[in-house]
């Protein structure tokens, strides 16, 4: 009796110890009954009927991830390497979401292979409309074009997009080197450009400072003209100004006026004697010669006299 109530014992010990199952955080099971849908088990420790209740799919309902790569051609034949990758998940975590996930594909294996042919379809059919000149800069249109053709497909299977990125867009070697003789091309002209701006600047700047400098130094050419002028002008009515005082004085000492001609002639051939550089001057030095020089010295300076007095007067 006793080994037959040990025997229930261990009996019912497996009984209860298979009918418990722990269902991993990120994840709900789909429990079949006889292979019919009958319920979903939450994250935790879950009850299950032995024998009668299967766990059918274990699905996570974190964020997955898959790397895809493929090909397409442009509209002028140029072939295009993509490698992109695919983030999404379950849509929610509603029974009737649950349930399409668990049962809209065999297997997982399947269900990836109509995700990554649904990608291609959805580049190639974007692709084939551009230009290989217009791929790379039209990335972020074509990942929005495959995000518009994925989502409800994806949400018809219970899954959400999360997002996808074109991580790689490679072309044929020889059109990449096509590409890199038009890049260094545009790069030369624009060099060029550039360098012809700054010579013109360069050159601008240098005839501005050049006409500033003339302008500067004919102001300053007219400004020192102007002084010499003045100086000039002021050295000649001194000059007369003392002659016209020293005659004058000549006058009021009843003395000859002619000793200081005299002595202006004697000034003037020493002056030419010791700065004439070797120029050659011609002076009458006879004496209707001297006479006549001391009646046009005498004629000068009575009319500077004149014109001193009329000055003030």
């Amino acid at each position: 009796m006793s080994e037959l109530l040990i025997f229930f014992l261990i009996i019912g010990l497996i009984i209860v110890l298979g009918s418990l199952r722990t269902v991993s955080q990120g994840t709900v099971a789909v429990i079949t009954t006889f292979g019919k849908y009958r319920r979903v088990m939450a994250p935790g420790l879950n009850l299950k009927l032995p024998i009668i209740e299967t766990i059918h799919k274990r699905i996570s309902v974190q964020n997955r991830s898959a790397e895809l790569e493929f090909q397409a051609i442009t509209v002028d034949q140029a072939t295009v390497q993509f490698k992109a990758m695919l983030l999404y998940s379950v849509l929610n975590q509603l029974e009737d979401t649950i349930v399409n996930v668990a049962f809209k594909f065999v297997d997982d294996r399947n269900f990836m292979q109509a995700l990554v042919r649904t990608v291609e379809g959805a580049v190639r059919s974007y692709v084939a409309t551009k230009k290989q000149s217009e791929i790379l800069l039209l990335r972020r249109e074509l990942i929005e074009h495959v995000k518009d053709q994925l989502d409800s497909t994806l949400e018809s299977w219970g899954y959400h997009l999360l997002d996808l990125q074109m991580n790689d867009i490679i072309f044929d070697q020889a059109i990449m080197d096509s590409m890199a003789k038009v890049v260094a091309s545009n790069n030369l002209k624009a060099a060029a450009e550039n360098e012809g701006q700054a010579l013109l600047i360069t050159k601008t700047k240098q005839a501005e400072a050049e006409g500033n400098a003339i302008k500067i130094s004919a102001t300053a050419e007219k400004e020192a003209a102007q002084m010499r002028g003045q100086g000039i002008s002021l050295f000649r009515q001194e000059v007369a100004k003392g002659m016209s005082e020293a005659i004058k004085s000549m006058d009021n000492a009843n003395a000859d006026a002619s000793v200081i001609l005299f002595s202006m002639w004697n000034e003037t051939l020493r002056h030419v004697a010791e700065h004439g550089k070797g120029n050659v001057i011609f002076i009458d030095g006879s004496t209707e010669g001297m006479n006549k020089t001391l009646k046009e010295l005498i004629a000068v300076s009575q009319g500077d006299i004149m014109k001193e007095a009329r000055k003030h007067g």
